[in-house]
């Protein structure tokens, strides 16, 4: 039996990724988070194999937290599903410590075949991500966008700016201070070489990074 823990802001998909789990004897979804601190909270209090794990949850949450998660738990296996299909995220989930990644418009079928590939040591990923990353750890190999310069919590507030969050806004769902949302800022612009927030949206869209991204 391969224990579950299933992390996701959204009480509703909770649900239905629960019942999509249960129809398998081979599966048991054994607790569920609703944001990073709980996720954390679980991870040290409880016995299990697999955390399904939301990208975007209040608090804590994206690469930092799978970074936390495999920092307290190393061999606890997680499969992001999230809802954005930009090559950029899986590739950095995977980089953080993630074992798969699947997109929430993939088939319940998928979601299954996930768990029990990455709870038996595999990697759960697409074609494109897996040469995404052998090209990355190849000597010589092709030439970054400038975005993916981005640490993780940059890459974080980006997202978030493009979908239009204020900085005010961006420091309350993470949990830090305007400062500090600010300085990330700052630097991102730095790093990608624009000027203001439409240079930043008209970036995001060419590079398809603002495809359903929700603030």
């Amino acid at each position: 039996m391969t224990r579950i823990v299933i992390a996701d802001d959204h009480a509703i998909v909770r649900e239905g990724l629960k019942r999509i789990v249960a129809e398998d004897s081979q599966l048991e979804v054994v607790d569920e988070a609703a944001d990073g601190t709980q996720v954390m909270r679980i991870v040290r209090d409880r016995e299990f194999e697999v955390l399904v794990l939301d990208l975007s949850m209040p608090g804590r949450s994206g690469m930092e937290l799978i970074k936390l998660v495999k920092a307290e738990r190393p061999k606890l296996r997680i499969l992001v599903l999230s809802m954005h299909q930009e090559l950029q995220y899986a590739v950095r989930a995977i980089k953080s410590g993630a074992s798969g990644y699947l997109t929430k418009e993939s088939a319940p079928a998928q979601l299954v075949q996930a768990i029990h590939k990455i709870a038996g040591g595999g990697a759960y990923i697409s074609a494109e991500v897996a040469e995404q990353l052998a090209l990355g750890a190849m000597p010589g190999g092709q030439t970054a966008a400038p975005h993916e310069s981005l640490s993780d919590r940059e890459f974080e507030v980006f997202r978030l700016l493009v979908a239009g969050s204020s900085v005010t806004d961006i420091a309350s769902r993470l949990k830090v201070s305007v400062k500090t949302v600010s300085t990330h800022k700052a630097n991102l612009m730095q790093k990608l070489g624009l000027a203001n927030q439409s240079e930043l949206v008209r970036y995001a869209l060419r590079h398809g990074l603002a495809d359903e991204l929700e603030p």
